[in-house]
């Protein structure tokens, strides 16, 4: 079962080029789980899916910098429209 799961996070990441937040959030499973299952897990069961894995989780580490400053585009952008700062809509 707990192979099932592993293989089912690897595949979910790699076919829709997910960040591991959005797999766990799809699997309803704890980013630290996914993140373990995926790192130690997946490594001795099927190598070949643990390195391309291992690619594209090499890859938003890379580049989430990026992805944290779109969102922080984002929200301004957001709170630019609405007339009123986030601080105050809390």
């Amino acid at each position: 079962m707990e192979n099932n799961r592993v293989l089912e996070m690897a595949y979910l990441m790699i076919d829709g080029r997910r960040t591991v937040r959005e797999v766990a959030k799809l699997i309803g499973y704890s980013k630290s789980t996914v993140h373990h299952d995926l790192t130690t897990k997946l490594e001795h069961m099927d190598y070949t899916l643990f390195l391309e894995v291992k690619s594209l989780l090499e890859y938003n580490k890379k580049v989430r910098h990026l992805r944290g400053g779109e969102a922080t585009k984002l929200k301004y952008q957001k709170e630019f429209q609405s007339g009123t700062p986030l601080s105050e809509s809390i």
